[in-house]
């Protein structure tokens, strides 16, 4: 239960930071970064700059790395897995 509250917990600030920056600017401290398996599928998601130091986001952007390559086309990084796996990532480092 306690890790639904945390998994939940972390969707909603990820989509609260999202609606509140325009998909051109992105606050001070944070970085924009696409999540999803497809182009069709990948949403924009804001997080703190400060992810890029946690070991459990590294390992998930060198995986991204390893499995697809270091291309971000779309202007951020993109981090192309499941939603479920980013938010569970995400809500560890929290």
């Amino acid at each position: 239960m306690a890790f639904l509250r945390s998994f939940m917990g972390a969707k909603q600030i990820m989509r609260r930071r999202e609606s509140s920056s325009s998909a051109s600017s992105t606050p001070r401290g944070f970085m924009a970064v696409y999540v999803g398996e497809n182009d069709q599928k990948r949403k924009r998601y804001v997080v703190p700059v400060s992810y890029l130091n946690q070991p459990l986001f590294q390992e998930l952007l060198s995986k991204s790395e390893e499995e697809f390559g270091f291309d971000h086309p779309m202007g951020g990084l993109t981090i192309p897995c499941h939603e479920s796996l980013f938010f569970t990532v995400t809500s560890q480092i929290r």
